[in-house]
């Protein structure tokens, strides 16, 4: 038998040897890269498809967050009970925007849009009634209504009466008279008309004293309200009377502990005075200090306002020795504790003041003559209080 060629591969390993060369022929491919991988070319349909369906997607998304922003611009809503609000001359939809921040996705760009889009005439001053729980454009389609009647000023300044009130009430043209369609209406007549049980205290009820009796004196919010033409006495007085009882309720609910009041109406007695004695905003908690420290150290409160609202129609512009000597049921020169009712209509800021006095040992105070007050601890301070000023009036 002949040796077999050593260099010529036998017939059973060459299949075997063909594809380890293959194999290695494969893997030199994949390193120097002459073979890649499958990638789709851009004038591929494939392509197209699946760069399209991302772009849709990302565009939905967008779409779906835009419609929702706007969605809650417009309709979302802010959480408050039913109100009045009143619009002063020379606001503009525009600032009542930030009214709405708490909104969620609230956007100020598209309430303008919207307001420069579908509102035409100017923001109308006036007193408007918001649903509970107003969206945005509920309170637009509300406010829009002003400009489809004429308006009616109605102003009660600080510290005026609710008799002045009444009497505004009567000589403002455009009103309708529902209560005050004589000259001879009484406190009671108005508190029955107004229906406003439970609002007085029974001494105030049953009192004998005609100033006293169903007196709604303090009850009403002073500023500068318009109304649309046609609307009533009884309308206004029942908006005023809400406006200030949410006003004292809100003040009563976060007053200082330990003040000298049984209940909100007293403070409400408490704010009135501090409204006639100061027209400075600075010194209200102070006016209330004292007075407290006075209730607290059981002297009378001895505030010549007082003895101005009992004497009625015969106060004159002076206050005399028999003034100051007279009882009657308001003379806190001559009864102890408050007086039975409010003796004017205070602002939000006295009836805040009432509720949070200032920290002073304050007994007594007088006007310096200069504007505002000089407070003292002692009845000698107080006295060389008055004779300066005094001093200043005759100077001047």
């Amino acid at each position: 038998m002949s040796k077999p060629n050593a260099d010529k591969p036998s017939s059973k390993s060459k299949p075997k040897n063909a594809q380890a060369d293959k194999a290695r022929a494969t893997d030199i491919s994949l390193i120097n890269g002459k073979q890649k991988p499958r990638r789709y070319k851009k004038s591929d349909v494939s392509f197209f498809m699946q760069r399209g369906y991302q772009i849709l997607l990302v565009l939905g998304l967008i779409a779906a967050f835009v419609l929702f922003m706007i969605y809650q611009t417009l309709f979302g809503r802010i959480s408050q009970p039913e109100t009045m609000v009143t619009i002063e001359q020379g606001d503009t939809y525009y600032g009542l925007l930030p009214d709405w921040q708490p909104v969620t996705l609230f956007s100020p760009t598209i309430a303008k849009m919207y307001i420069k889009a579908t509102i035409n005439a100017p923001l109308h001053a006036g007193i408007y009634k918001l649903p509970e729980n107003p969206s945005l454009v509920e309170t637009l389609h509300v406010l829009e209504q002003g400009a489809e009647v004429a308006m009616v000023k109605v102003q009660i300044i600080e510290g005026k009466t609710a008799k002045d009130l009444y009497q505004t009430l009567r000589d403002t043209k455009g009103i309708e008279k529902e209560i005050f369609t004589t000259d001879n209406v009484g406190n009671n007549d108005i508190a029955s008309a107004l229906d406003l049980a439970g609002v007085l205290p029974e001494r105030v009820l049953s009192s004998s004293d005609d100033i006293v009796n169903h007196n709604l004196e303090g009850w009403f919010a002073p500023d500068t309200y318009y109304y649309g033409e046609g609307a009533s006495d009884k309308q206004i007085l029942t908006d005023l009377y809400k406006r200030q009882q949410q006003t004292l309720t809100e003040a009563w609910e976060g007053r200082d502990k330990d003040l000298p009041y049984d209940s909100p109406y007293e403070a409400l007695i408490m704010a009135s005075i501090i409204e006639k004695e100061t027209s400075v905003p600075d010194e209200r908690p102070l006016v209330a200090a004292v007075f407290i420290n006075r209730l607290e150290k059981g002297m009378r409160m001895q505030t010549d306002p007082t003895i101005i609202y009992g004497m009625g129609a015969r106060y004159d512009g002076n206050i005399r020795r028999r003034d100051i000597d007279e009882t009657t049921s308001y003379n806190t020169y001559q009864i102890d504790g408050l007086p039975p009712t409010p003796i004017a209509l205070p602002s939000a800021e006295s009836i805040k003041a009432a509720m949070h006095p200032a920290d002073s040992d304050a007994l007594y105070f007088v006007a310096t003559g200069n504007g505002g007050h000089k407070f003292t601890n002692s009845l000698n301070e107080h006295n060389r209080a008055v004779q300066e000023y005094l001093k200043v009036i005759r100077n001047k």
